[in-house]
């Protein structure tokens, strides 16, 4: 099954916990803390393969996570990293942060990859906390605890040229007959599902051309095929609108035309202004050349081949006129990235609120990554939180706002009662 759009949820690992250990050597009295440092988690890394051309590959698994880091151990040994998970993708997948729809990487090129969530880092061991007042630290940091995080992964087609028309006017015959490609073909209306791709060789040079499923009427409203495919053409240099010129399907050659250029103006994203050729396919099956003339007529002065894909008339002309168009357009760009961090965080912020008389709140990243380090169990570990709190402006920050001795500070489920 072809699939070019999937919501996935990925999470990188989570940091290995640190210990808390005490050296126990012989002829050593006081041998001092030897806690080792938790292991990293892995990261989630994307990765273009050239063995795919579709995401059909997560129809079924949605979810991703990467290893976790192992907890460090005695003699300050560290806890082992966790394996990056790579997660392979057909070039021209756009990924985006399903939250925001801002895009966090556009796979363009061959063997590209990129590290779209960092794993979490291992907590400190306790030797890392001895001073000179505190030589046998009880306590250890916890790992970084990662989040899950949904993305949307878009495929959209990478091609010089982009063929646009209604359903049976001929594209995938036009594909076939410049190309080597071998696209279904019948003599009924959508009969190409997917995206065709293939090279086209002419002239001594090349380009690359997509065959996009048949449009209609209301394409950009759902209609059809719809709006599915009208992506793989926004980033096509070129289209080659292929008309039925004979009308062998009962409709007017040049309200097809009209039709398929209010669905590309509807749609948007600049695929109206993308420049085009027109090729009125199908010549062979035309009796009355006036026809040809009328339309010509109506659209004006653009450039118009009389072609038939089924007896090759009139193709190396038009791919000709390909060609030399290419040569004077912008090549295809790569996606602007919207958002270079999507798990980015500010770990000095925090926000004080007084909730109640005597109550008041600390919220912020500064303070849940101060809570996700620490152990409050232990006695401390416990002096270790709040002498960070107050070091980093907490306490200063409520008694600016009527903080009392008495009062009680609430910390996510933590509490405690503020003394001088």
């Amino acid at each position: 099954m072809f699939l070019d759009k999937v919501k996935i949820e990925c999470k990188a690992g989570n940091g290995g916990n640190g210990v808390v250990a005490f050296r126990r050597e012989k002829f050593v009295p006081n041998g001092g803390p030897s806690g080792g440092d938790g292991g990293k988690g892995g990261d989630i890394i994307f990765k273009v393969s050239k063995n795919m051309d579709n995401l059909g590959e997560f129809r079924f698994k949605k979810k991703f996570k990467a290893e976790d880091g192992l907890a460090g151990s005695a003699n300050n040994k560290f806890g082992k990293d966790g394996k990056d998970l790579i997660i392979f993708v057909p070039k021209g997948t756009v990924i985006k942060n399903a939250s925001n729809g801002k895009i966090i990487a556009d796979m363009f090129d061959d063997d590209e990859e990129i590290t779209v969530l960092k794993g979490g880092d291992g907590g400190r061991g306790n030797s890392h906390f001895a001073t000179p007042t505190r030589q046998a630290p009880r306590f250890a940091e916890l790992g970084v605890v990662t989040k899950a995080f949904e993305l949307v992964l878009e495929l959209k087609t990478l091609a010089d040229v982009g063929l646009v028309g209604f359903p049976n006017v001929g594209k995938s015959t036009l594909l076939s007959s410049v190309s080597n490609a071998k696209p279904k073909i019948a003599n009924y209306h959508f009969t190409t599902l997917t995206p065709n791709i293939a090279v086209v060789n002419g002239f001594g040079k090349s380009f690359v051309m997509a065959d996009i499923p048949g449009l209609i009427s209301g394409a950009s409203e759902g209609l059809g095929l719809g709006i599915d495919f009208l992506r793989h053409i926004e980033r096509t240099r070129l289209l080659i609108h292929v008309v039925d010129i004979s009308g062998s399907e009962g409709r007017d050659p040049y309200m097809d035309y009209l039709a398929i250029n209010k669905e590309l103006s509807r749609y948007g994203k600049h695929v109206e202004n993308i420049p085009q050729i027109i090729a009125l396919n199908k010549s062979d099956m035309v009796f009355d050349e006036q026809v040809i003339v009328d339309f010509k007529k109506k659209v004006g002065e653009k450039p118009i081949f009389v072609i038939s894909a089924y007896t090759h008339t009139g193709l190396n002309e038009l791919i000709e006129c390909v060609i030399k168009t290419l040569d004077k357009l912008p090549k295809i760009q790569k996606s602007e990235i919207e958002e270079e961090n999507i798990d980015k965080r500010n770990l000095k912020e925090f926000k004080v609120e007084k909730v109640s008389n005597n109550v008041f709140e600390v919220t912020g990243e500064l303070v849940f990554e101060i809570m996700k380090r620490v152990n409050l169990e232990d006695m401390t570990s416990n002096a270790y939180f709040q002498k960070r709190i107050k070091n980093d402006g907490i306490i200063d920050a409520l008694k600016e706002i009527g903080l009392q001795e008495g009062d009680l500070i609430r910390i996510g489920d933590y509490e405690l009662q503020y003394f001088e």
